[in-house]
């Protein structure tokens, strides 16, 4: 008799993927823990029957866990050869390991994003500084929790880091040179979506800096990762209620052209109320004190595992039927 189908949670920071189990336990759907950092995979082997859902990042390397983004990668092409159903399949791990990738997703779908020059090379991200206008922003190309993101107002301010032990490379050589935009107020918008659909948006206060992440493991004390707990005359994370913008319904065609099912994608508005996208996370947390403040009623967790749930459903009506059940 063939195992139930479950759903398979490929991760690799526990911490970050403990409230989706708390979740998935709360409506009894049964899952399984795929932790990818030392592991085998035997390509003759057939995968489980079930919903595959990667939640690989591609900050894995801050955490010791240097090689899995590229075990994932082939995990994910065993799935799919098997045709299982994986949500944040292969091509979504390409957009969440190259921000070269989503800006030329957002070029194809017409998406407003800064200028952006990818270097490799301290003389060549010196020389790409010349293209920016006014300030500009480094950042990892292979990122996530803000890596390498920091201001510059000159090229000499570049120059002086670039030298210093404070320049960090990112893990795959690559760093971007980006335009700065100033907003009016110091803050930029999360909007999440879970199974390709718009679910919340999220107001997230920048005056603290750039490296921000909404799980709620992360700790203020923690320079990499400064969200919870609130402080200062307003809370960090703000959910928008009655949230409306003409980038949901592109975002979600975007989404499903590029074979994304979750993720949480940034924004930010200039002066003139112009608006930029410059980030999409595959790998995506929710801050469950802000879904608090707004009632409770909706969580980012609660309506993923609901999804994934629906999901299962629907694959275990699929598994039955091709092996003729």
């Amino acid at each position: 008799m063939r195992p139930a189908p479950k759903v398979h949670v490929i991760h690799e920071n526990a911490e970050w993927s403990a409230p989706l189990f708390v979740e998935l336990e709360r409506r009894g759907l049964p899952y399984a823990d795929w932790f990818i950092h030392e592991r085998t995979l035997d390509l003759s082997a057939t995968p489980p029957e079930g919903v595959f859902y990667n939640r690989m990042s591609a900050s894995s390397h801050t955490r010791g866990h240097r090689y899995s983004p590229e075990l994932t990668a082939g995990i994910l092409a065993w799935l799919e050869a098997h045709e299982r159903t994986v949500w944040n399949g292969s091509r979504a791990l390409v957009l969440e390991l190259s921000k070269i990738q989503q800006a030329m997703l957002f070029l194809r779908h017409q998406v407003p994003t800064p200028k952006t020059i990818a270097c490799v090379g301290k003389a060549q991200i010196l020389e790409a500084s010349l293209g920016m206008s006014g300030s500009f922003i480094t950042k990892h190309n292979r990122a996530g929790k803000g890596l390498g993101v920091r201001l510059f107002h000159s090229r000499a301010a570049l120059e002086q880091h670039l030298e210093s032990e404070a320049f960090d490379p990112s893990v795959d050589g690559i760093t971007l040179i980006q335009e700065y935009i100033q907003a009016p107020e110091p803050f930029i918008v999360r909007m999440e979506f879970i199974g390709q659909r718009f679910v919340y948006a999220v107001r997230v206060d920048t005056s603290e800096g750039f490296e921000l992440c909404p799980a709620d493991v992360c700790q203020i004390g923690d320079q990499v990762c400064p969200a919870t707990p609130d402080t200062g005359p307003r809370p960090k994370f703000e959910l928008l209620e009655g949230f409306e913008h003409p980038l949901v319904p592109r975002v979600e065609m975007m989404l499903v052209d590029a074979g994304v099912h979750v993720a949480g994608v940034e924004f930010i508005t200039d002066e003139k109320d112009r608006f930029y996208v410059y980030d999409l996370n595959t790998n995506t947390n929710y801050n469950s004190a802000a879904e608090q403040r707004a009632g409770g009623a909706l969580t980012g967790m609660g309506t993923l595992a609901q999804r994934l749930g629906e999901a299962l459903s629907a694959a275990g009506v699929d598994a039955r039927a091709q092996h003729g059940r």
